[in-house]
C-alpha cells in the first residue's frame, strides 16, 4: 500500500496530551540542577538573539530525533548559534522531549544575553556557544557534587570496585557510535553491597576525546573529592556539556518515568448523596426527575445522533476531496510508514516555503530535477529537491534515499528533514547549506584559489570520518556508490556532508562483498572490480575516496585531466610523479607551500593506495582515518593504480566497460559523466 498522510504527526497529539496530563512533572524539572554563563554578551533585537531564539524554538518542537542528541546549528559568522543538547541515555524519548523542550526555554531565562550558555537538569543538558563546538571538548560550567552518606563498610574494596566499573564503563561509552555514547552497570564490593555506575559523552566526540573529557574527572577530580584515605562518598556526580559521571551505592538509573506510558489520572470521586429522614419525599423527587430526564434524554437523543451523522459525513468528504491523489505507486512497509510519518510535508507547505517553486528560489538544475531554497514558517532554511514529474523512473531511488538517510545522524552526512509524495509530486527536503558542492570550488580556477590548504585537508579528513561512520558506525553497513564532489556539499565553514543516497546499498553488518545487477555511478571513481564485475564492497567506496583526494589536491577532475598536449589520467599523472618523486607538480599551485608540502605528498600517498587495483589491496576506511590523524603511522608503498596507463586511458575504460556490461546502458554525454540513466546524483544543490 501507499503511504499515508496525515495532518497532524500523532507524536504531536502525545505531547498536548502529555502536557496538560503531567504538569506537575514538568513544573518540578522548571530549574537547572546547575547552570554557567559566559561573560560575552550579544546586544538586544541583534542578528544573534533571533538566531538563538530560532535554534532553541527548533530544540523545543523537534520530534524526529529518538536517540537523545540534538547538534544544531544556525546563522552564518559572525553570528551563527551551535547547540549540544543531550538526555541521559536511560531517559525515554517523550520524557527527553520534554527535559529538552524545557531546557530551551529556561536556558535564556537564566543566561538573558549570554553567547554561551550551559544549564544542567538531570535528565538533560543543554549548552549553546557562538564558537565551533562540534566534535571537541567543551568543559564550560564544570561541575560536581558528592553524597556525604557513609553506608560503605569496606571502603578499601570501595575504592578498586569503583575504580574498575568506571574503567570498564568509560571504555564501553567511548566506544560507542555517532548517536549513542553511553554506558551504565553494576558490580558488588565488601559485604555483598552494590555500586552503580553511569558514563556518557556527547556522541559527536571521538572515542580519544570522549575517554579524555571522562578521565579528568576519573583521574584528577574523583581522587581529591570523593575517595580519599579517610573518606569515601558514597556517591557523586560530575558534569560538563561534553561528558557526565555518576556512581551511587543506591540505584539510580533504568527507573526514568516513561511520560508516554504513564496511566491517566483517576477520575474524581463519587458525590454521595445527604441521608433524608423523609423517604416518601426523596423517591418522589427522584420520580419527577427520572421523568424530567426521560423526556430530555427524547428530544436530544436524536438530535445529537443526527449532528454526529452530519459531522462524520462532511468529515468523510473534506478528507477523501483533501486526499493526495497518488500515482507513484510507492510500496513501504508498516514498520517504515510509521517511522517515516514525522517526516512527511505536505505539499501546500512545500509550495508555500518556495513561494510556489519560484524561479527566484532556485538553487540548481540537473538532469533528474531542480533543487530550490524554502523557508519554514518557524524560520529555518531548507533546501528542496523536486524530482522532474512524468518521468517514470527514479521511484526506487526515491524510497531510497528516504528509508537510508532517515537512519542517519552523521555532522558530515546531508541531514534529511521530510519529504512529500503527492500529486504526481517526488520531493525530498534537507537541511540548508549555504555553499554549494566542493566541484563548483575545487574545478574553477579562480574560486580554488579561496581554499587553502588547512580548509582542503579539513574536507578530505571530515569526508573520511563520514564514510567510516557509513562501513562502520552506522546501524547498518552502507556503501555510497556514487561518491564524487558534485556529491560532497560545503556550508558556511567549509564543512562538508556527504549528499545523495539515491544509489546506496544496505549490507549487513558482516557482510564483506555482493554483485549488483546493474552498475551505477559515474565514470572515473568506479572501481574495477565494480565496473567490470559488479563486485559491491566497502573498497568500491575507498577508491572513489582515494580519486577524490587526489582532485582536491590537484584542482583537477579525473575526468578532464591534461598535461602538456597529452591527455593523460590523474591517477596515472599522480602515480608517474610519486614514483619520480616529483609529487609537487601534482599539487596546484594555490596551495604549494614548504610548510604544507610534507602533509600534502602524504595525502598523495594516500590517495594513492587508495585507488590500488585490487580490492584487497586498498584500506579500509578506519586504516585511513587513522592514517590521516597520525603521521606517526608508516604508509606501504603502492602498486600502480588501478586502469593505469600511459595515454588514453579514460577512453580505453570506457570503452572496455561497454564492451563487457550488456546490461549497463551507458552514454558519456558533453558534460554529463553519470552512467546510469536514471542517476540524481546530477543534480547541484546548495544544501
Amino acid at each position: 500500500m501507499g503511504l499515508p498522510f496525515s495532518r497532524i504527526p500523532m507524536i504531536h497529539l502525545h505531547l498536548i496530551i502529555i502536557t496538560f496530563t503531567f504538569p506537575k512533572l514538568i513544573t518540578s524539572q522548571s530549574t537547572f540542577i546547575t547552570q554557567w554563563c559566559s561573560d560575552t554578551t550579544y546586544p538586544p533585537n541583534s542578528t544573534y538573539q533571533t538566531n538563538l531564539k530560532k535554534l532553541l524554538n527548533s530544540l523545543s518542537t523537534d520530534t524526529r530525533i529518538t536517540y537523545g542528541f540534538y547538534n544544531f546549528s544556525l546563522g552564518h559568522q559572525p553570528d551563527r548559534v551551535n547547540s549540544l543538547a543531550l538526555c541521559r541515555g536511560d531517559v525515554p524519548v517523550i520524557t527527553c522531549r520534554l527535559c529538552i523542550q524545557n531546557a530551551a526555554n529556561l536556558l535564556p531565562q537564566v543566561c538573558p544575553n549570554q553567547k554561551e550558555a550551559f544549564g544542567y537538569s538531570g535528565y538533560c543538558s543543554i549548552f549553546i556557544s557562538n564558537r565551533s563546538i562540534y566534535g571537541q571538548i567543551q568543559d564550560n560550567g564544570k561541575w560536581y557534587i558528592k553524597d556525604n552518606s557513609d553506608n560503605i563498610k569496606n571502603g578499601n574494596d570501595f575504592n578498586g570496585t569503583l575504580s574498575s566499573l568506571m574503567s570498564l564503563l568509560q571504555n564501553r561509552a567511548a566506544s560507542g557510535n555517532s548517536e549513542r555514547k553511553y554506558a551504565s552497570g553494576e558490580a558488588k564490593f565488601g559485604g555483598g553491597q552494590s555500586l552503580y555506575g553511569l558514563v556518557q559523552c556527547t556522541p559527536d566526540l571521538s572515542r580519544r576525546n570522549c575517554m579524555q573529557c571522562i578521565d579528568d574527572y576519573l583521574q584528577n577530580i574523583l581522587p581529591n573529592c570523593c575517595v580519599q584515605r579517610n573518606y569515601k562518598a558514597s556517591g557523586a556526580i560530575f558534569v560538563e556539556p561534553s561528558c557526565f559521571v555518576r556512581y551511587n551505592i543506591e540505584p539510580f538509573f533504568g527507573n526514568v518515568p516513561d511520560l508516554a506510558l504513564s496511566p491517566p489520572p483517576p477520575p474524581p470521586p463519587l458525590r454521595l448523596l445527604p441521608r433524608s429522614s423523609n423517604n416518601s419525599s426523596l423517591k418522589s423527587t427522584a420520580v419527577h426527575k427520572s421523568k424530567k430526564d426521560a423526556k430530555l434524554i427524547a428530544i436530544c437523543f436524536p438530535i445529537a445522533v443526527s449532528t454526529i451523522l452530519v459531522m462524520s459525513i462532511i468529515f468523510i468528504i473534506l478528507s477523501w476531496r483533501k486526499r493526495p491523489r497518488k500515482t507513484w505507486m510507492l510500496k513501504f512497509s508498516k514498520d517504515e510508514i510509521k517511522n517515516l510519518q514525522s517526516l512527511q510535508f505536505s505539499l501546500r507547505s512545500i509550495k508555500h516555503a518556495t513561494h510556489n517553486f519560484s524561479d527566484d528560489h532556485q538553487l540548481g538544475q540537473g538532469g533528474f530535477g531542480i533543487v530550490y531554497k524554502g523557508v519554514l514558517p518557524d524560520g529555518q532554511e531548507i533546501a528542496v529537491k523536486r524530482l522532474l514529474m512524468n518521468k517514470g523512473q527514479g521511484d526506487v531511488e526515491f524510497k531510497n534515499e528516504i528509508l537510508i538517510l532517515d537512519k542517519l545522524r552523521h555532522i558530515n552526512l546531508v541531514k534529511l528533514l521530510g519529504f512529500c509524495l503527492e500529486n504526481k509530486e517526488m520531493i525530498l527536503i534537507y537541511e540548508f547549506v549555504a555553499n554549494r558542492s566542493l566541484d563548483h570550488f575545487i574545478y574553477d580556477p579562480l574560486k580554488r584559489r579561496s581554499m587553502s590548504w588547512e580548509t582542503r585537508y579539513k574536507i578530505i579528513v571530515c569526508i573520511a570520518k563520514g564514510i567510516l561512520y557509513l562501513h562502520e558506525n552506522s546501524r547498518q553497513k552502507i556503501i555510497h556508490r556514487d561518491l564524487k564532489a558534485g556529491n560532497v556539499l560545503l556550508d558556511a565553514d567549509f564543512n562538508p556532508k556527504i549528499a545523495d543516497f539515491g544509489m546506496a546499498r544496505l549490507f549487513k553488518i558482516d557482510q564483506t562483498q555482493t554483485f549488483a545487477s546493474k552498475v551505477v555511478g559515474t565514470l572515473g571513481y568506479i572501481s574495477p572490480e565494480y565496473a567490470l564485475q559488479s563486485q559491491v564492497s566497502v573498497k568500491l567506496d575507498v577508491y572513489s575516496y582515494g580519486v577524490l583526494i587526489l582532485e582536491i589536491i590537484s584542482g583537477q577532475k579525473i575526468t578532464s585531466f591534461f598535461y602538456q598536449e597529452n591527455q593523460e589520467n590523474l591517477l596515472s599523472f599522480a602515480w608517474r610523479n610519486w614514483k619520480e618523486n616529483t609529487g609537487w607538480n601534482l599539487i596546484d599551485p594555490a596551495i604549494l607551500s614548504n610548510d604544507s608540502n610534507p602533509e600534502i605528498l602524504r595525502c598523495i600517498h594516500i590517495g594513492l593506495l587508495c585507488v590500488q587495483h585490487k580490492a584487497e589491496d586498498r584500506p579500509i576506511m578506519s586504516t585511513v582515518d587513522t592514517m590521516l590523524s597520525s603521521h606517526s603511522v608508516q604508509l606501504q608503498v603502492p602498486a600502480p593504480p588501478a586502469f593505469f596507463a600511459e595515454s588514453n586511458c579514460l577512453s580505453n575504460m570506457a570503452s572496455e566497460w561497454s564492451s563487457t556490461t550488456t546490461d549497463h546502458q551507458a552514454s558519456i554525454r558533453s558534460g554529463r559523466d553519470s552512467i546510469n540513466g536514471v542517476s540524481i546524483t546530477e543534480l547541484e544543490p546548495r544544501l
